[in-house]
């Protein structure tokens, strides 16, 4: 049994990019498991605060905490990305090396419009 090959540019792209290698955040891992753990349990207070009926304001500024926790995890693994993937994609140059410039500046553009 053969796998099926892949339907977007971007799991062909995932897949070339590590072929072998490991992912960029792989050092930190158990840094951002930790945080991504807070950040669940913000989530999870956030849905016990509307079930209690906690005030608005107070709810909407836990969400904030929540944006911006998330925000901090997207931009460290984005930076990540780039010093690990990218850069050794464009050390070795070719169509990579493109590929993960387009790869990183549609990770910017989704980033910026959230």
């Amino acid at each position: 049994m053969t796998d099926a090959p892949s339907d977007t540019a971007t799991d062909d792209a995932a897949d070339s990019c590590h072929s072998g290698a490991t992912h960029g955040y792989i050092a930190d891992k158990s840094r951002y498991l930790a945080r991504l753990k807070r950040i669940e349990g913000q989530a999870r207070g956030i849905h016990r605060m509307v079930d209690e009926d906690v005030y608005c304001i107070d709810i909407l500024t836990q969400i904030s905490a929540l944006t911006s926790a998330l925000e901090g995890v997207a931009l460290a693994l984005l930076d990540d990305h780039l010093r690990h993937c990218v850069l050794s994609a464009a050390t070795q140059g070719g169509p990579e090396a493109e590929e993960k410039l387009r790869e990183a500046s549609a990770a910017i553009a989704r980033l910026v419009k959230s």
